[in-house]
């Protein structure tokens, strides 16, 4: 597994804990608990962010960017190097 691919997941899995907290506060509204672990893991995902973008350009279409056709010069998921 690349580094790439290592970053990756990891932004993902934390996407994932967000989003499924998020969900826990609509039926658990007052739940500080879960608002400080929101915080938490969105503190550890933004620098992670912040190196990817570095490093391999924006995640999305929608980042702010000089050049809003940059996200599309990366490999595309199916341009590995294993499968040149």
């Amino acid at each position: 597994m690349t580094d790439r691919e290592i970053l990756m997941k990891k932004l993902s899995s934390y996407q994932f804990l967000i989003h499924d907290l998020r969900l826990y506060l609509d039926t658990h509204p007052n739940d500080e608990d879960t608002l400080n672990k929101i915080k938490e893991i969105t503190d550890k995902y933004a620098p992670l962010r912040e190196k990817y973008e570095k490093s391999y350009g924006p995640l999305t279409v929608n980042e702010n960017n000089t050049n809003r056709w940059s996200w599309i010069k990366a490999p595309w998921p199916w341009e590995n190097e294993e499968d040149k």
